[in-house]
């Protein structure tokens, strides 16, 4: 692995994790291309933590994520289980067989037509996982290519794949291409990234639609793990991409939480426990938008699913932090949370994966670093010490950076009441006690990481006397939460924003500065981002409400759910369970302020 990367193998268990995962991976992508003239690629992330290096059978090279994904039946669409890598495998046998060979052909799934627009603008996408020239066939049955010209797509650490740009190609006429927001029905609707045939796992005894066969509890998702069936194709698949790494340094787990996947997720994490001891864990409980309260078995089985996944991914990794733009992970449903700068539809998964990915892309740089001797054990030592296994993420999107004005300008603007949007439906963090904290601001350009006043001036903040970009960081961080363990990572770095990501900010430039006057109508390409992961004394409200409103359900009315493969002890531990996560984040736990 080049440069001594510390690999991460990424499981996506549900549905929305595959939306989440879906933009996740398309803004990987878009960070390993080329940057606009005139612009450096800062090279601070290491792409080869999240990437493997590969092979087709025809010798080709790949690069592909390294990740393990597991949804059920008919979630796929046009995407095949096996990927399209090895999709010339009929060909290969046929070149090996000497007799007839017959082929029937299944009539194929249409895939989302502004997809194939933007991918078909592109250069068509190969089979190896890289884009390639575009093959056309003449009126003599030759297949030659299409006019246009090469240019390379760079990988990282010098690595780099060709690229045939078709005539009309975006790069010489930029045109925004989207898929239409409605009628994106799964997230392989909008995934750019070619998967390895290892990546998929579709779990066939359960249905994605229709109103039975469906994966709804806990205990259900839990079964599907003990069956030798499913549990050795996943070990196969560890196996598979755990041994050829360098250095594991762990998993990053998105899991589903309002659904069955939370059991297959508790059941995943118990088994990386067993087998990769001592390598970080690091879940992302996911939780969808908001939900109607006149269906009432689902919200149920959404609370019980998400209180038993929420207390068994705990146990068994290194922390876990629920992601959902809801107000809060109980019965009654809050608004969805609101960002200043940030317009978009809380009914629309599309939507609320992609600002998901955003902050989770953000947050994860620590252990995603070239320079930094950061590991995911470590982030979690650092954020979950005394029992804190339940940490809430925190995210500015975008950061208001003006033009003109320096970093320590817009942190005194935004005063002591940060606009910190929560991202864990765990309540507002503001007046709550922060045990510990890591904090990531990304994408701000170095000149205006330090005051920009002339010699002289009084200084309007002890921020404008600090001399570089990441003491100014620190500083503001102490201000706001004095004594508590913090770790600040400031990154030129911004989050891309390449198509088919929503169009969100009206009112920034294309680099996601904000604009003043009317906005230009262009689509932005990447924005800078402020998120936080941070252990805090609101979790302690948050888990014993939940406690409470799990005490006060009737259980004989949700019979079916028991039916799944819960039982009454279960409940019983889990409440106990809650309670003493609840107690790790009282006031007076934890460090001293």
């Amino acid at each position: 692995m080049a440069g001594g990367a510390r690999e991460v193998l990424t499981l996506q268990l549900g549905h929305f994790a595959g939306f989440v995962g879906a933009h996740w991976w398309n803004q990987q992508d878009a960070a390993l291309g080329r940057t606009t003239e005139g612009e450096e690629l800062p090279g601070e992330l290491c792409p080869d933590v999240l990437y493997r290096s590969g092979r087709t059978l025809h010798g080709q090279e790949t690069y592909t994520p390294r990740l393990i994904l597991m949804d059920l039946k008919g979630s796929l669409n046009t995407l095949k289980e096996e990927g399209s890598l090895y999709r010339d495998r009929q060909l290969e046998a046929a070149i090996a067989w000497q007799g007839k060979l017959t082929t029937h052909r299944e009539e194929a799934n249409s895939k989302n037509p502004n997809l194939q627009d933007l991918l078909s603008a592109e250069g068509v996408l190969s089979s190896d996982g890289a884009l390639r020239a575009k093959l056309i066939q003449n009126g003599k049955g030759e297949t030659s290519l299409d006019a246009g010209h090469w240019t390379e797509k760079e990988l990282g650490d010098g690595a780099t794949h060709r690229l045939f740009l078709p005539t009309g190609h975006p790069a010489t006429n930029p045109k925004p291409l989207l898929p239409t927001e409605n009628s994106i029905k799964v997230w392989s609707d909008f995934l750019r990234v070619h998967l390895h045939p290892r990546s998929i796992c579709v779990i066939q005894k359960y249905n994605h639609d229709g109103e039975t066969g469906r994966l709804e509890a806990f205990g259900q998702g839990e079964s599907v793990l003990k069956e030798p069936r499913y549990l050795e194709e996943l070990e196969d698949r560890l196996h598979f991409y755990v041994e050829e790494c360098d250095y594991l340094q762990g998993f990053q787990i998105l899991c589903d939480l309002h659904d069955g996947f939370s059991g297959v997720g508790a059941k995943t994490a118990e088994l990386l426990q067993d087998e990769y001891s001592g390598r970080g864990v690091l879940t992302w409980g996911l939780l969808p938008g908001p939900y109607s309260l006149g269906e009432p078995q689902k919200n149920i089985y959404r609370l019980l699913n998400t209180a038993f996944g929420l207390v068994h991914l705990a146990g068994y990794s290194s922390f876990i932090c629920p992601l959902s733009l809801g107000g809060n992970l109980g019965l009654r449903p809050k608004p969805p949370v609101n960002f200043p700068y940030l317009h978009y539809d809380a009914t629309l998964p599309f939507h609320c994966s992609a600002i998901l990915a955003t902050a989770l892309d953000t947050v994860t740089v620590p252990y995603r670093l070239r320079s930094s001797t950061v590991s995911m054990a470590h982030l979690a030592d650092v954020l979950s010490f005394s029992g804190k296994k339940v940490v809430t993420a925190e995210a500015i999107i975008p950061f208001p950076l003006v033009r003109g004005q320096s970093l320590p300008d817009i942190l005194m603007q935004l005063g002591e009441a940060t606009p910190w949007t929560s991202l864990s439906a765990c309540g507002d963090s503001a007046g709550h006690r922060c045990f510990a904290q890591s904090v990531v601001l990304r994408g701000i350009d170095r000149a205006s990481h330090t005051s920009k006043l002339n010699p002289g001036t009084p200084l309007p903040s002890t921020l404008h006397a600090c001399a570089s970009g990441e003491e100014v960081l620190a500083q503001y961080l102490e201000q706001q939460h004095p004594r508590v363990l913090s770790s600040s990572y400031l990154l030129l770095t911004p989050c891309k924003m390449a198509p088919p990501y929503p169009h969100f900010f009206s009112s920034f430039s294309q680099k996601g500065l904000a604009m003043d006057g009317t906005p230009k109508g262009a689509a932005v390409q990447s924005i800078p981002v402020f998120g936080a992961l941070r252990s805090t004394s609101s979790l302690q409200r948050t888990l014993r409400d939940l406690a409470d409103e799990l005490a006060r359900l009737d259980l004989r009315r949700w019979a079916s759910f028991m039916d799944a493969g819960v039982e009454q002890d279960d409940m019983e531990e889990l409440l106990q369970e809650l309670h003493s996560l609840a107690q790790c984040y009282q006031e007076g736990g934890g460090l001293s302020n």
